[in-house]
Formats: C-alpha cells, structure tokens, sequence
C-alpha cells in the first residue's frame, strides 16, 4: 500500500520566470533612470544632436551592468534570498559599471559627464535594488524554504541501477532536488524496501496517482534499456501523466553521443517524455489566458445579463449551473455554465448526454447550447486558473459513450488531461464539438486533443480562437 509523505500539492516555481521578469524589470526601469540621468546632469536636453550618443551610452551601461549581475549569479534564487548581500553587490556592481563608463566618456571626450552624474546613478541604483532585490527576498526566501524552487524526483526502479543513479545526483554539486521515493513493481531482493534514506512507496501503477496527488516534477526510470519490454510497459502506464519523464543514462550500457543525453547535476539522462508546458512558455499562456479573459468579459458583458435575464425568466432555478470535471493532471473542478436545463431535470454528473429533441432542455437553453453561450461564465474559470481558453474540452466525469465511460473507451484517454483543459480548443474548430454518444466522436476528439498538445504554442493559441466564432456557426452537433 502506497505511502502519502505529507506535502506538497504547491506547485514547483520555475525559476527560469522569475529570473527573466526580473531581468526584463532591471532592463528598463535602470535604462529609463540612466537616461533620465544622463539628460539632467549632462545639460543635453536642448542638444538632440547628442541623443543617439546617450542612448548608446545608456544602454551599454545597462547591458555591460546586467551581464555582470549575471555572471556573478545575482539572479540566482540562492542570491535573491539573501536580502541585503543581494542588495551590496548588486549595487556593487552597478557603482563599477557606472565608473567604467564615467571614466571611458570622459577620456574619450564623446560624453562630458559633470561629477553629479555618478553621483545620481549611485542614488539611484540604491534606491532602486534596495527596493527590488528587498522585496524578491522576502518574496524567495519562504518560499524556499518550502522547497518550491526545489524539483521533486520519483524514481522508477530499484537494485544496482537505482542505487548508482541516487547516489549520482546526491553527489552532484548546488543541486535543488528532492527525491520523494522510489517506485517499482519487483517486490524481491532485486529492488529493496528502501535506498539509503529514500523509501519504496509503492508499485508503478500507484505511481500514477501518487504523482496526481502529491507533486512530481520529473520521474527517472533507472533499470537497463536492454530490459526493453518492461521498459516499454513501465513508459506505456506512465506517458498520460503531466511530469518530465526520464531514463538513467547510467542504467545503459549503450554508449550513445553526448548530445543524446541531458544533464541533471552529474547524471546524464535520456529524454522520453516532456510535460508539454513549462517554464516561460506556461507563463505567457497563462498571462494571455487572464488578460484575454478580462477583456472578454467586458465585451460580452451584455450578452452575460440578457443571458442571465433570458434565463431567470424562461424557468425556475439558478441561473448559473455548476458541474465536476476533470481538470489539469485529472483533478476535479467545478465549472460553470448558463442553466440550459430545467432545474429539476438538471444532470450534474452528465450520467446521460444530451441529445437532439432533449425535453430536458428549456426553450432557452436549447438556443444558448447551440450558439455556445452557456460556456461564457468559464470565463470567470480561466480567471481563477482552473480553465485555459484554448485547450482540451473538459469533460463530466460520468460521461459517457457507448454506455462506457470515456477513459474505458479511449486508450490513453487521460493523457489529454496534461495540459489544463480549454473553453475552446482544436476539436472544436475542427467540427469535434457538441454530443460525444458514439466512440468515433470520442475518440476525434482525443485525436484532435493529443494533437494540439504537441503542437502547442501562442501563435496556435491565437489561431484556434480566431477560428471559433466560425466553427459555432456550424451548430449541427450542438444539442
């Protein structure tokens, strides 16, 4: 029986985000303060001759600044946290690089930069990382703390090939890594109860919900890749889950090229399956979806409160209805629709579809289903972040087709569930939308699902919404 270590469910924090919010923020509030410097004590504001001059000047500062922030890991989460020994050496650094550049103006006489220059930038700079670097520690420190820059690892295996790939990482240098446990099936001499500190919490397949439970950023499989059908079956119940999946290059005795392998610390490792958003890409998407949603909902406001009116007048009950679906990593949300149904017929659990002629469905109810009004108020999902705008459709979770649930009817079913689920998304646009009774329908639409997550990015995002108005014109599938 799979153990539950409390923790975690709060998600990892990528600190690749942070670190370029950050750099974009020290790039243009201190290219904006040099400038504004460089015009005031220099007297060049009434010489536009000069401007070139000084923008260059201001961001060579700027960049020449930035890199050595950089090279000396000032933005490194282990900096940030620092408080104050953030704060000198950045400023440190800034007053060097604003020396530099004081001196090399003068001394080459393309600049005359009176003394109150340096004297400015060094007030400024003060001010300005006291202020940033002071409130990203108290910001990463907690967090730190709370291990949520720390990636959390499963491993899949046990014996020889699991105990060297351990003790590899655990070798490995300024590695922020929590290794939550190991998992396998052999439950003999083979793979043991427990690798130094680091215990068996289960089998493979409890894996799974462990990782739907708890958080696990990456699953390393360590067994040899010459035990290829169990590596196969170990990677056929593991590919639906949204987690970076690897294999131990130790556990090889193939010796492939190095640029076949990735490095975690001193453990090299071969990709097989990625978590299809991540890091930078899974932030824009998120800030699109949120910003895009505000935007929407002031637009359509109207149509929201003739909707709602329509529908407080048509039939007794709440306006809105409220159903379970399944989420992100198949986690159970509640989503909200325009009430299409009467009240005391209403199907919360969608135990049975609707369909064409539906009694059902109110008059209302019937034009809002097929135009696809009742999915607006999901605006107001996307804005707590259960829901995306583009993505996979969620489902209810007694849907059904066929009269089997859809996860029994689709091989690989739940693999859509990587990536959050959309009010929108590319079966929809493709004809895929409305009614899923027959196991054709069904399976479209996971094919359609699959596909996009390959194939995600922004640009794809703004295609398939650019599209939707069109594809609800076509309304003969929607019941």
């Amino acid at each position: 029986m799979i153990e539950r270590p409390g923790t975690p469910r709060s998600p990892y924090i990528d600190v690749e985000v942070a670190q370029r919010l950050l750099k974009a923020f020290d790039f243009i509030i201190l290219g904006l303060g040099a400038l504004a410097i460089t015009f005031d004590t220099a007297g060049l504001a009434s010489a536009p001759d000069n401007d070139a001059l000084v923008g260059f000047f201001c961001l060579e500062l700027v960049l020449l600044s930035m890199l050595a922030l950089r090279s000396l890991g000032l933005y490194e989460i282990a900096s940030l946290r620092s408080g104050f020994r953030s704060i000198a050496l950045s400023l440190a650094v800034c007053l060097v690089c604003g020396a530099l550049n004081h001196l090399v103006a003068k001394v080459t006489g393309l600049l005359d930069l009176p003394v109150q220059w340096f004297t400015a930038w060094a007030l400024f700079t003060a001010l300005y990382f006291a202020a940033t670097r002071g409130i990203a520690a108290l910001w990463a420190a907690p967090l730190d703390r709370a291990g949520r820059f720390r990636r959390r690892i499963a491993i899949v295996g046990g014996g020889k090939a699991a105990e060297e790939a351990i003790a590899t990482l655990e070798a490995s240098p300024d590695l922020d890594i929590d290794i939550v446990g190991l998992f396998d099936d052999r439950f003999d001499d083979r793979s043991p109860q427990s690798i130094g500190t680091h215990k068996k919490l289960g089998s493979i397949s409890e894996l799974a919900f462990f990782a739907r439970e708890h958080r696990v950023d990456l699953i390393i499989v360590a067994i040899p890749l010459s035990a290829e059908a169990r590596l196969l079956q170990i990677l056929k119940r593991l590919w639906e889950l949204p987690v970076d999946i690897r294999i131990s290059g130790q556990a090889s005795k193939l010796k492939l090229s190095p640029r076949a392998y990735t490095q975690l610390g001193n453990l090299p490792l071969l990709a097989v399956f990625d978590r299809p958003l991540t890091g930078w890409g899974s932030f824009l998407k998120s800030t699109m979806d949120r910003g895009l949603a505000v935007l929407l909902i002031v637009v359509l406001s109207p149509i929201l409160a003739l909707t709602a009116l329509a529908v407080r007048l048509d039939s007794k009950g709440p306006i809105l209805f409220k159903q379970r679906r399944y989420g992100f990593n198949n986690e159970l949300i509640e989503v909200y629709k325009f009430r299409s149904m009467y009240a005391d017929r209403s199907d919360a659990n969608a135990i049975r579809l609707v369909s064409k002629g539906d009694p059902r469905v109110t008059p209302v109810g019937r034009f809002i289903r097929k135009t696809s009004i009742d999915e607006l108020p999901q605006l107001f999902n996307v804005l707590t972040g259960q829901l995306s705008l583009v993505g996979p459709r969620p489902h209810a979770t007694q849907a059904k087709a066929q009269d089997a649930l859809y996860e029994q009817v689709v091989d690989g079913y739940f693999a859509r569930h990587r990536v959050k689920p959309g009010i929108t998304g590319w079966a929809q646009i493709n004809g895929w939308r409305g009614e899923t009774d027959t196991k054709e329908k069904i399976e479209q639409r996971v094919l359609h699902d699959l596909d996009y997550i390959d194939q995600w990015s922004l640009g794809f995002d703004l295609y398939i919404l650019a599209k939707t108005p069109l594809a609800l014109l076509k309304t003969q599938n929607a019941y």
